[in-house]
């Protein structure tokens, strides 16, 4: 039986804000070797207000503001874009931690990623990434563009070869408002050199409301989920390179774009109960990736359909299996059941499917106060959560022993005084050390580093 949102905060002096699940949680951290040691913590107590106003931490904890929207780029390319997003950190020089950094922009966005030449794919495109340079102590040592001219830049993923791909989250077309190219594209950044970036969409990827990627480290498949906003929503992709496992730009020689069939499950929100397998599920190939008549989850996939769910969202490769992230499903949207989110994992050498986690409700399906969004695995032995739903927004941890428990509360109040309003947290991520946290609160677009004692539980 879920356990409710209000049952388990009682029980972990959590009250006002929090996450029930149940699944197996311990299959969340399957091959994760840096959380075996430990078995996972059971939090680092209660949140401190801050008197700052920007973000509350357990006590011993401390943040450094790494950078903040309209602040300038340390590049002087101009400011700080807004809207952080997805994002990943990379082992640099020096013991140094290279973070690139999506910019989730839409036509109207305040601050634009910098139009910067030959990393910029189309000059109407206000979106893209960009790369800071960060030490231990939490000093900013170079802020630049990496890639400019893209649209909606969500998620996305690391490849093993310390690149980062990232997702556009639109299927907006050339000729609609400033766009001089289609958009719908992964791209390929070089976090540590911006004359490696190549500004040119990986086609063959497939155009689509691209949320988040995993690639499997053994033979190079790209695993990506499609947050499509309408009905029908969004697929579950893989994508097989021509060159696995090839390296920097080997993405581009194409490959062969399928979408995830459960035969029988048309829409995923209809599975309830944790724990259900399904055995050999099917993979078909996407008629035409580059969606130029039709977008791909309206095309004719033969029979049996495709498999759909609403609001697919992070991605990760753990172990032996890739995992991903529907935040919620909505009957009055469409789906044909009401969740709050769900995490599924899936085995490529078995062909096999679990739903491993439900999560809970708070009162009723309108308000997903504690839908999942961004996962990663902590190094300590657990899981982070980023919250994107209503009311005051959290970074959640899940400890193996089943114990979810607040790490961050964003205080930013960007509505009123009399209807409050806080932006999601967005690309939580560890540093290579494992020594520090790293956060964004998408609006205002804002990156924190956080420190301390990561080894009490």
């Amino acid at each position: 039986m879920t356990v409710s949102r209000r049952q388990l905060l009682a029980r972990t002096g959590a009250v006002g804000a929090g996450i029930a699940f149940t699944g197996s949680v311990e299959q969340l951290f399957a091959g994760s070797a840096s959380a075996a040691p430990t078995g996972g913590h059971d939090g680092y107590g209660p949140l401190v207000p801050d008197p700052k106003g920007l973000l509350d931490l357990p006590r011993g904890f401390r943040y450094t503001v790494l950078s903040r929207e309209g602040d300038p780029l340390r590049s002087g390319e101009g400011p700080v874009p807004s809207h952080c997003d997805g994002m990943a950190a990379f082992p640099g020089r020096r013991g140094r931690t290279w973070l690139v950094r999506n910019h989730e922009n839409r036509p109207d966005a305040a601050h634009r990623v910098p139009a910067v030449e030959d990393v910029t794919y189309d000059p109407g495109g206000l979106g893209g990434c960009t790369a800071l340079e960060v030490d231990a102590a939490g000093r900013v040592h170079t802020e630049r563009v990496a890639i400019a001219g893209t649209a909606v830049n969500c998620a996305g993923g690391p490849t093993p070869w310390q690149t980062w791909l990232t997702c556009e989250e639109t299927e907006d077309k050339a000729g609609t408002g400033n766009y001089t190219k289609d958009h719908g594209f992964i791209f390929e950044v070089d976090p540590y050199d911006q004359d490696r970036t190549v500004p040119e969409p990986l086609t063959a990827m497939g155009r689509f409301q691209h949320e988040a990627i995993a690639v499997d480290p053994r033979d190079g498949t790209v695993y990506e989920t499609e947050d499509a906003f309408e009905k029908p929503f969004g697929l579950f992709y893989r994508f097989q390179p021509k060159r696995p496992r090839g390296g920097f730009g080997s993405l581009r020689a194409g490959g062969r774009l399928e979408a995830l069939c459960v035969p029988g499950v048309p829409d995923m929100s209809v599975v309830q109960e944790p724990g259900t397998v399904f055995e050999h599920v099917e993979w078909k190939k996407v008629p035409d990736p580059l969606a130029a008549q039709t977008p791909i989850r309206f095309q004719d996939f033969g029979s049996g359909g495709i498999t759909h769910a609403q609001k697919l969202e992070g991605c990760y490769w753990g172990g032996d299996r890739v995992y991903f992230v529907s935040s919620f499903a909505k009957t009055k949207d469409g789906s044909r059941a009401d969740h709050f989110g769900q995490v599924w994992s899936y085995e490529p050498r078995h062909r096999r499917l679990t739903l491993v986690i439900v999560f809970g409700p708070d009162t009723d399906v309108e308000k997903p106060g504690e839908s999942p969004d961004n996962i990663c695995l902590a190094p300590q032995g657990g899981l982070m959560v980023c919250e994107d739903g209503n009311g005051a927004q959290h970074v959640f941890g899940v400890s193996r022993r089943r114990t979810v428990y607040p790490m961050a509360r964003n205080r930013q109040n960007i509505g009123t005084e009399t209807e409050p309003e806080w932006g999601e947290f967005a690309g939580v991520t560890f540093s290579p050390d494992n020594r520090t946290m790293y956060v964004n609160v998408y609006t205002p677009g804002t990156t924190f580093a956080v420190t301390g004692p990561w080894s009490r539980g």
